[in-house]
């Protein structure tokens, strides 16, 4: 992502998901969970839909002991809803894991792209795509 401060009112959506992802990679769950809608949807590979960041860290210790992104892009589609003043936002971001395994290996280039849908600046969705399954076959 450009390094350009953002001057539009729509980039809060960007920045939201960007603290957000911080928050996660440096496991401060309390402070992560500021940015998620009381009715969001996270839905991983492999996983069925989950509605709470304890869920995706129970799921993911399963799998893997850390992860971390290096940003190619991130994306912003912005609307408001018809007949309301609420706003909804779409941010893409796509780019690269860094994997730690549970056995203490590691792997990196894993291509992974996360959508979010946020509403009122807060996320309600998000939706999660990667090649960690491939990586972790590669691996072993």
């Amino acid at each position: 992502m450009p390094n350009a401060e953002m001057t539009d009112p729509d980039s809060r959506s960007v920045k939201q998901v960007r603290a957000f992802l911080s928050a996660m990679e440096a496991r401060d769950l309390a402070c992560a969970e500021r940015y998620l809608a009381v009715n969001v949807v996270m839905q991983f590979p492999g996983a069925a839909p989950m509605q709470r960041l304890s869920e995706v860290v129970e799921w993911a210790k399963t799998r893997y002991r850390r992860v971390s992104k290096t940003f190619f892009a991130v994306d912003l589609c912005s609307h408001p809803k018809q007949g309301t003043s609420t706003t909804h936002s779409v941010v893409v971001c796509h780019g690269e894991l860094a994997v730690e395994w549970l056995d203490g290996s590691t792997s990196t280039g894993v291509r992974f792209i996360d959508r979010f849908e946020l509403t009122d600046g807060l996320i309600t969705r998000q939706d999660v795509w990667n090649d960690l399954a491939l990586a972790a076959r590669t691996s072993s």
